[in-house]
């Protein structure tokens, strides 16, 4: 059977089939294939398949039995994306109630992995330590005053000036890589230094140039795209802004927005350990020691900070009644579940409790 791969980002699903496929010396799309959004490199003959999490929802819908998938394996699970809670709760239902020959695989580097083992019925958990390089972090000595553009721009220069390596900058978002980015500008030509930005939204040619191009030392300007999943090979220096764009609920807009905070000390683990993936590196935190103490252990899962409308139309067209009794991994809050029933209601696509026609034609529009 197939093996399917989930990951939480397009780039990420993109460079991990490029990567398997490499090593396994195939052509991509062959043996290795992945699927996202609006695109797809896969055939018949796949045996290994790498996609979004939301594309595989997509595809549990179409297939409930899951008949030609031996094994789902769901990368950076610590991530805990609501399409991810989703997506395990759903596969460990099929599981349980249909295919109890279908393995699940959940993977993460930082996870607590008790709650997940006793989650799918006390299944081994397998550590593997993997070889890293040692991180020299440094914080700054007060807090940050300045944009976080110039912030960046000016942490970039003294580490590529103390490193030989490619930077890897963390900003939270595209408007901040732009501006970083024209800094930086003046700095890279007369360094000789390519200047390359990283985030979902690019063409995959260019998301692969900046993880494979070796014809110059580089800058890369990125999202949280390149925390997890991909290896950008001979980074050793990373300079950390400490900020990134959380999908949140406004109870103001009544609907999720990206707001600017800062990360948890997990993620600024795995963001500095980009450092040492292949050579010993380091690692700016434009943050303060005591910042650090401050921050939170682990970024709050989606399911307990988003609005869920679009999860409660899905489990509606899954077949469930009972949103209270569904096995979720982590349940949210009766308020939550009550609010997306509500909207729902507005919307037409359920009527006095039962879903309707029109609720089932909204499940199916491709709108994640």
């Amino acid at each position: 059977g197939q093996i399917v791969v989930l990951q939480p980002r397009r780039v990420a699903a993109r460079s991990a089939a490029a990567r398997i496929s490499d090593e396994r010396g195939t052509k991509l799309g062959q043996e290795i294939g992945y699927m996202v959004r609006h695109e797809r490199l896969c055939s018949r003959d796949t045996r290994i398949l790498v996609c979004t999490q939301g594309v595989f929802l997509r595809r549990l819908q179409d297939d409930p039995m899951l008949e030609q998938v031996s094994c789902v394996v769901f990368d950076e699970f610590h991530e805990r994306t609501l399409d991810s809670d989703l997506a395990l709760a759903l596969v460990r239902q099929v599981r349980s109630a249909l295919r109890p020959d279908l393995k699940i695989i959940v993977m993460s580097a930082t996870l607590d992995a008790t709650p997940v083992s006793k989650y799918l019925g006390d299944c081994p958990i397998i550590e593997s330590a993997g070889r890293s390089y040692p991180v020299a972090i440094e914080h700054i000595a007060t807090p940050v005053k300045k944009r976080i553009e110039e912030s960046v721009s000016e942490a970039v220069k003294q580490m590529a000036h103390e490193s030989t390596g490619h930077v890897l900058a963390f900003l939270p978002g595209l408007n901040e890589i732009l501006r970083t980015q024209e800094l930086l500008k003046t700095y890279a030509e007369d360094e000789q230094i390519a200047l390359m930005p990283l985030h979902g939204e690019m063409p995959l040619e260019s998301q692969q140039r900046v993880l494979t191009d070796k014809s110059s030392r580089k800058i890369i300007l990125a999202t949280n795209v390149a925390e997890t999943s991909i290896t950008i090979d001979g980074v050793t220096a990373v300079v950390d802004s400490g900020m990134s764009r959380i999908n949140s609920f406004d109870r103001q807009l009544g609907l999720n927005r990206l707001n600017l905070a800062r990360i948890s000390r997990a993620a600024a683990d795995q963001r500095a350990g980009r450092a040492g993936r292949t050579s010993s590196g380091k690692c700016l935190r434009l943050w303060t020691a005591n910042e650090h103490l401050g921050l939170s252990e682990h970024t709050e899962p989606e399911i307990t900070r988003v609005e869920l409308s679009e999860c409660v139309l899905q489990l509606l067209d899954w077949g469930e009644s009972d949103l209270t009794a569904f096995g979720w991994f982590e349940a949210p809050t009766a308020s939550a579940l009550a609010h997306a029933l509500a909207l729902l209601e507005r919307l037409g696509a359920i009527h006095h409790g039962l879903f309707t026609p029109q609720g089932k034609r909204m499940a199916r529009m491709p709108l994640q």
